[in-house]
């Protein structure tokens, strides 16, 4: 009798054992299928690459704006106003143009009139021209200014507009789904990173015209930006 109860006892044993490793192994498989489907995921739905512009300065900045202060969700817009983008930034108003140096044959200038959010035709063109030219790219960063003529608060204002108008009109033109992931918005009034003559050369909505900083800042800065973030 104790024999038997002794084979029992071990039987038993031997059978918890493989339950127990059983469990450990399906476990262990349900894991690296998991990784495995995320990283396939990840590869389909990261399309973003490290570029020669995407200094890691860059990759915070546009971080910042996207999760925290531009990124478009659920129909309402969200972004950085001037206050708060001095502290995006973290760094000087040269230092944050200066980010953007490596992408003057990729990005775009749209000008607007003094006192004015309305996209003229040129400006129409020039955008969609910009934005249709993806090109791969993960990201689409909006800048708007405002020069230093009126009060702050209604250069913040406007500088608020003039994004929002942007914004406005790529999602009436383009039937694309994946918009409110995209977008990041940035407006930056008076205050903070105005842009001097030597964004002269970029490509602008008013090219013919004669260029003077005053000019350059009634605008929006606008780049699509493929960065690993």
């Amino acid at each position: 009798m104790s024999a038997t109860i002794k084979q029992l006892a071990v039987a038993g044993l031997v059978l918890l054992l493989t339950s127990v490793m059983v469990v450990v192994w399906v476990g262990s498989a349900a894991r690296r299928l998991a990784a495995s489907e995320g990283a396939s995921s990840g590869v389909a739905l990261a399309s973003a690459a490290d570029e020669g512009y995407c200094t890691g300065e860059l990759k915070v900045i546009l971080r910042r704006v996207l999760t925290s202060c531009g990124l478009v969700q659920g129909g309402t817009t969200r972004g950085c106003q001037p206050l708060q983008a001095k502290s995006v930034a973290a760094m000087s108003g040269g230092d944050f143009n200066a980010l953007f140096a490596p992408l003057s044959e990729r990005a775009a200038i749209i000008q607007f009139d003094q006192d004015s959010a309305d996209l003229d035709q040129q400006a129409l063109a020039l955008l969609d021209q910009t934005f249709a030219d993806q090109a791969g790219a993960s990201y689409f960063l909006v800048v708007s200014r405002a020069s230093p003529e009126g009060s702050v608060g209604y250069n913040r204002d406007l500088s608020r507009r003039r994004a929002s108008a942007v914004l406005d009109h790529l999602r009436t033109s383009f039937n694309d789904p994946d918009l409110e992931q995209e977008v990041g918005l940035l407006w930056l009034g008076e205050e903070f990173a105005q842009l001097d003559r030597e964004f002269c050369s970029w490509q602008r909505s008013r090219a013919a015209d004669v260029c003077s900083s005053a000019q350059l800042n009634r605008s929006a800065f606008i780049a699509w930006i493929d960065c690993r973030l």
